[in-house]
């Protein structure tokens, strides 16, 4: 009895450290609760409960947030958390914690800490051994990329590209050659000028989709080849407005014709000190490329310098 006792005590530490790795004794809990990025209607039922139950909801504007509560009938103590206080309120809100309270963390809309407040604050929880449980749910990027549409089994977020015009066409020239499709978040006085330059410097035959006003009244999602997209938004004042989700095909991954330079020239100097196959094998293995494709190029030259 007394071993199955022990065993049992293990299994409830070890259940309780899979919840929350090295989760501080008598601590609270940080719930990150994603929240609507428009529709009220998108919340989870778990979102809902936690809300209500949890001691205080750290906010990143405690307006938005309230209207939300009210919406859903829910009277929870608010607490602002910002980019502008997040270093001095996190430290106040681990203390709480670390006292035993559970707190949740929600940003204006959408998942926290996703181009968004609250990282700093899961970073110093985890840091003082604090649970933090994710209640997941809307996203902004993740919303306009299934309904993009583009066959793409990878993307990168990005996010905000920088504000000036240096800066993001700089930030742009650094993706240029990816073959993901590429998410960003993007404001509505610079969509504009923002969709111009990713068609400058990413190519304009590539596809963009421009996802504005996500589960909103005024959705709309289109698709077009990016020097395309400038005229459709000069098109219809409307259209400039709201909040934006752009996503651009990834670079195409050309093939190779021929070997590599590097290959090149590494085979031509071994093919002048020794024999065909000897200098394909090395060859692969000093640069990495096909070793068939290596014999056969060395077969060529060899076979020009027979001929010549």
């Amino acid at each position: 009895m007394e071993k199955q006792h022990k065993s049992e005590k293990r299994a409830t530490q070890s259940e309780r450290q899979g919840h929350g790795e090295q989760a501080s004794e008598g601590a609270g809990k940080l719930y990150v609760v994603a929240t609507p990025i428009g529709n009220l209607g998108d919340i989870s039922v778990r979102a809902l409960a936690v809300l209500a139950e949890v001691d205080l909801v750290a906010a990143e504007d405690t307006r938005t947030t309230g209207h939300l509560l009210a919406h859903h009938g829910i009277g929870a103590k608010l607490v602002a958390l910002h980019e502008h206080n997040e270093t001095v309120r996190a430290a106040e809100l681990v203390a709480r914690m670390q006292a035993g309270k559970t707190i949740a963390l929600v940003s204006d809309a959408g998942t926290p800490g996703i181009s968004d407040p609250g990282a700093l604050l899961v970073a110093r929880a985890m840091e003082a051994g604090i649970t933090v449980c994710p209640i997941p749910g809307a996203n902004a990027a993740i919303a306009a990329l299934s309904a993009a549409g583009l066959s793409a089994p990878h993307f990168l977020f990005y996010g905000f590209l920088p504000a000036k015009p240096a800066g993001r066409r700089t930030a742009l020239a650094a993706l240029r050659e990816l073959p993901y499709a590429l998410v960003f978040y993007e404001a509505p006085h610079r969509v504009t000028e923002c969709v111009a330059d990713l068609a400058a410097t990413l190519g304009a035959e590539r596809e963009i989709v421009i996802a504005r006003e996500l589960t909103k009244l005024f959705e709309a999602i289109h698709r077009c080849r990016l020097d395309e997209a400038s005229a459709w938004l000069a098109a219809d004042p409307n259209r400039q407005r709201g909040e934006f989700v752009l996503i651009v095909s990834g670079a195409r991954e050309e093939k190779q014709e021929g070997l590599p330079a590097e290959a090149e020239r590494v085979l031509r100097l071994l093919l002048a000190e020794l024999p065909l196959k000897q200098s394909a094998a090395l060859a692969a293995a000093i640069t990495g490329a096909r070793k068939n494709e290596l014999y056969a190029r060395a077969l060529a030259l060899r076979t020009t310098q027979v001929e010549k």
